[in-house]
């Protein structure tokens, strides 16, 4: 893998920052649009994904970034989990619920891919930051 000079060469960290973004832009629609509190809550989950890959990067230790991209996955668990929520309560339709679900299990599942490739290059002492 190539070395990265930034976390803004990360494809990954690129990917998260789209979908926070599209993420936004949906909480601007519909019922979600007067409900501030979960419009908050998912919206600040949604970017968490991206500021924890970035936030880990800027260490330059990988096993610190393999920490902060736990946090990232576990964000994804949290955006998947309010979007559950608001299909469930009838705040949101079922195309957005499948899209937006799929695309956060789709980010979380490339981010526990990526902590494996770390945690293998640990091993070998090789910093990818």
């Amino acid at each position: 893998m190539a070395k990265y000079i930034s976390f803004t060469e990360l494809p990954l960290w690129k990917e998260a920052v789209d979908f926070a973004a599209e993420v936004y832009i949906f909480c601007e629609e519909g019922k979600l649009k007067t409900d501030y509190r979960m419009k908050d809550q998912i919206r600040a989950a949604a970017s968490s994904i991206s500021n924890n890959i970035a936030e880990g990067f800027e260490y330059g230790n990988n096993k610190i970034f393999i920490r902060f991209l736990t946090y990232s996955k576990g964000s994804s668990g949290e955006v998947f989990n309010q979007f559950t929520i608001l299909y469930k309560a009838k705040m949101i339709e079922e195309s957005s619920y499948v899209y937006f679900s799929n695309k956060v299990l789709e980010l979380s599942k490339k981010i526990g891919g990526f902590i494996q490739y770390l945690k293998s290059t640990i091993n070998k002492n090789t910093q990818v930051t």
